[in-house]
């Protein structure tokens, strides 16, 4: 099963970066950034539970998709959530060197540290609270693994994977990182500060996200406290969910519950995302939402193309050398 219906078009043309010029995160209450028409909040279409699988050099993730019963969530092709488990030192693992073409890789930490690398030339650490999305594009060999501090020291780690298709015109456009550190990422707070909400990508509540996308999408981390509420705001045309980190609460104008690790998909019949904490525990969840982009879509391993030809390409571009290699 995929999610790519919309009556929408692509626009063409990306979201603008939030960052301010003095690098620090801005923070803004519902009374700053409240827009003028109440949202129609959406129902939700289905929920999807994770499969726990192992990644990389044997990491532990907890998957919603892609699995059996859902592929891709256009223009969403996977959601990783890693932990959070505790390495003692010596024994934290993550993805030696491997190749990426097609699509974008985005990285969200929130305990621990990954430092990659890549054959561009890259090279960096993110910790938490900190973003790493990268555009894979004509290719590159990339690696994320433990930083030096944790494999010798050992600690906890938590944080996501995410992988966001390009359109078949920006495919082999050239690698690009963006690095977001922690204190550039605008926060939104709502229902009088029982709910947070950090803001990646796209634009909610007057606020714009840190990240420039290729495409419009909506990338937040929102933190509803016990009792507490949030709407977040998702275009009727955007394929839009919500994953659950910690905790438990209901999603959509249908107060359908929902736990940890489980995905709700909304339908496209509004123009919001409605989230109700239990009365118990914070309610932690990422909410995604994007425009689906309607491609063929050709993918095995670490290549996402259109064809299966192009897919062939790319693993002979790749076993040539032509994505190159780690220089250490």
């Amino acid at each position: 099963m995929a999610f790519t219906d919309s009556p929408a078009t692509r626009p063409t043309g990306s979201s603008s970066s939030g960052t301010s010029s003095s690098g620090t995160s801005s923070s803004v209450t519902t009374s700053d950034a409240v827009s003028g028409d109440a949202p129609i909040r959406r129902s939700v279409r289905t929920v999807v539970p994770s499969i726990e699988t192992l990644e990389g050099a044997g990491f532990i993730v907890h998957r919603p998709f892609p699995v059996g019963d859902l592929d891709q969530v256009d223009p969403f092709l996977l959601l990783d959530h890693m932990g959070p488990v505790d390495y003692a030192p010596g024994e934290a693992v993550g993805a030696p060197d491997h190749p990426h073409r097609g699509f974008e890789t985005v990285s969200y930490i929130l305990e621990g540290e990954l430092e990659h690398e890549d054959s561009v030339g890259h090279h960096g650490v993110i910790g938490p609270g900190d973003v790493q999305w990268m555009t894979a594009g004509s290719g590159v060999v990339h690696s994320e693994m433990p930083s030096r501090r944790m494999q010798t020291e050992g600690g906890r780690v938590e944080g996501f994977q995410i992988w966001v298709n390009l359109p078949a015109d920006r495919k082999m456009t050239d690698p690009r990182y963006q690095e977001v550190p922690k204190a550039r990422i605008p926060q939104v707070e709502l229902d009088d500060g029982r709910a947070v909400v950090r803001l990646i990508a796209g634009r909610a509540h007057g606020v714009e996200g840190a990240v420039e996308t290729t495409s419009p999408i909506l990338y937040a981390h929102a933190t509803v406290q016990p009792g507490g509420r949030a709407d977040l705001p998702a275009a009727a045309g955007m394929n839009a969910m919500v994953y659950v980190i910690h905790g438990s609460g209901s999603v959509g104008v249908d107060d359908r519950p929902v736990r940890q690790h489980e995905l709700a998909v909304l339908e496209h019949d509004g123009d919001a995302v409605h989230l109700v904490a239990g009365d118990d525990e914070p309610f932690d969840v990422l909410v995604l939402a994007g425009e689906p982009l309607r491609e063929p879509i050709a993918r095995y391993g670490p290549f996402v193309m259109n064809t299966r030809q192009q897919i062939v390409d790319a693993f002979e571009d790749y076993q040539a050398g032509r994505l190159g290699s780690i220089t250490r």
